[in-house]
């Protein structure tokens, strides 16, 4: 079970899956029916993190549950919260028309009532590899009061089906977040890639930058942080129906403003993930791989 030592893992996994066509939260892509998320908690398990805590849907609750959940409860300390459009401050309020919740800043602000301990957040549908666990778990428990975020290089991380939204980012001489902003529409395009804004104006991009994948380390301080941008977003956005607020931008303004550092930390490790259903076979393949490899088991839980 979690130790006053061990940090918190948090995965986000309320995300509608409109591109994918379905709940891949729970879609199995290992040899014994694991999902992505198995493997990320195996990861993080083996890497010293102590309690789970699940950002859902409360519609999908009971197949959440059954599918991913049971597999950890009796193995280590587990929380699940709810994401849903109506959690926000009491002095706003939802606009007419608005079908979706308010992005991954609100995801990871609902979690404050059950964590109180240094975290790190992740995607659901993102396989990082162990090595990025190891470096947060490192830095979580360095008694730092910096946050930090996984680097991968953006040419290694674009689907070959569609569009991407990716933190890119850059990075200063000494190693810490300078800037960050997230592109939501960003394409391969031969070896490089091209984004294209809601104006339709198009930014060429080398793919060699480095981005971020929403893996990210954070002290508990970060929720006060998060509240009220959160806040000032929906002052500034709540208009706009398909407006949400990215954990990226809200960082990259933190960052800006002097309120938070940012350690960047490096894996080697392959990240592969699926935002498309076309995207799952490789997903597939590649854990085969790895398995293959000897860097998992054929079995990730008995």
């Amino acid at each position: 079970m979690s130790s006053a030592s061990s940090p918190t893992l948090l995965v986000l996994a309320a995300g509608m899956g409109n591109r994918y066509g379905g709940l891949k939260q729970i879609d199995p892509v290992g040899p014994a029916g694991e999902t992505i998320i198995d493997y990320s908690i195996y990861d993080a398990l083996r890497a010293g993190f102590g309690k789970l805590v699940f950002v859902i849907r409360k519609d999908i609750e009971q197949q959440f549950r059954e599918i991913v959940g049971s597999r950890f409860e009796k193995r280590v300390a587990v929380d699940y919260v709810f994401q849903a459009l109506e959690d926000i401050p009491p002095r706003f309020t939802v606009p007419a028309g608005r079908a979706k919740p308010w992005g991954t800043t609100q995801a990871i602000l609902l979690a404050e009532g059950v964590i109180h301990e240094p975290f790190a957040a992740i995607n659901a549908d993102d396989f990082y590899g162990a090595g990025g666990y190891r470096e947060l778990a490192g830095h979580l428990t360095s008694g730092s009061r910096d946050y930090a975020m996984v680097g991968f290089v953006l040419r290694n991380t674009l689907s070959d089906f569609g569009s991407v939204a990716r933190g890119v980012c850059q990075i200063a001489g000494n190693g810490y977040l300078q800037h960050i902003v997230e592109l939501t529409r960003i394409e391969r395009n031969g070896n490089a890639a091209r984004n294209t804004d809601a104006t339709g104006n198009v930014t060429t991009l080398s793919g060699d930058e480095p981005v971020s994948m929403n893996m990210w380390g954070f002290t508990p301080r970060v929720f006060d942080q998060l509240r009220e941008r959160f806040e000032k977003f929906l002052e500034d956005s709540a208009g706009d129906l398909k407006a949400e607020c990215f954990i990226p931008n809200t960082v990259g303004e933190l960052v800006q403003s002097g309120l938070a550092r940012v350690k960047v930390l490096h894996s080697s490790d392959s990240w592969f993930g699926v935002t498309y259903r076309e995207d799952r076979p490789r997903v597939v393949e590649s854990i085969r791989r790895l398995i293959a490899n000897g860097l998992y088991p054929e079995r990730l839980w008995s």
